[in-house]
């Protein structure tokens, strides 16, 4: 199960890639190759997350969620240069544990 969390963290990577590619070319103007990798991007995060050896979509997209969030803080500092503040490291922390929750609490099932 330890071999999903790389795939989960690959599926955020490239689905905040083809969000943040629609959002330079909507918001900010930039070229129309913007949205053609947006669209590889998507693409490629839904074919990640079909690699994902969990037996339901639903559990998988549950998990992902807090893995998203925690992504995204991560591209705010690293992408955008902004940095998070109190709220958002508590908000990812409380979401994350909910996540290992899921994870490793329906390991037993």
């Amino acid at each position: 199960m330890l071999a999903n969390i790389p795939l989960f963290f690959t599926a955020a990577f490239f689905e905040i890639l083809g969000s943040y590619s629609f959002w330079l070319y909507f918001r900010d103007e930039k070229g129309a190759y913007w949205i053609a990798i947006g669209v590889g991007s998507l693409m490629a995060f839904a074919y990640v997350l079909t690699k994902i050896d969990l037996e339901y979509a639903g559990r998988v997209y549950a998990i992902y969620g807090g893995v998203y969030i925690l992504s995204s803080l991560v591209w705010l500092v690293l992408v955008e240069k902004e940095l998070f503040n109190k709220w958002d490291i508590i908000g990812s922390i409380v979401a994350f544990l909910g996540v290992m929750i899921i994870y490793f609490g329906n390991k037993n099932i």
